[in-house]
């Protein structure tokens, strides 16, 4: 099993990337939503959206 990089186009290079890139800021934007030092944060905004008269 192995890739064939030189076969590879433009194409396939600027999905691979896009993929990465995307890969690693949802990767780091949950990493820091979700720490636990932000659990008593996001315990205040839990039912938030269901209060109407906010």
């Amino acid at each position: 099993m192995s890739t064939d990089w030189s076969a590879m186009t433009t194409s396939d290079w600027a999905g691979l990337i896009i993929t990465v890139v995307v890969f690693f800021g949802m990767l780091i934007t949950f990493v820091r939503t979700l720490r636990p030092s932000k659990r008593e944060e996001l315990e205040k905004e839990k039912f938030k959206i269901l209060d109407e008269d906010d």
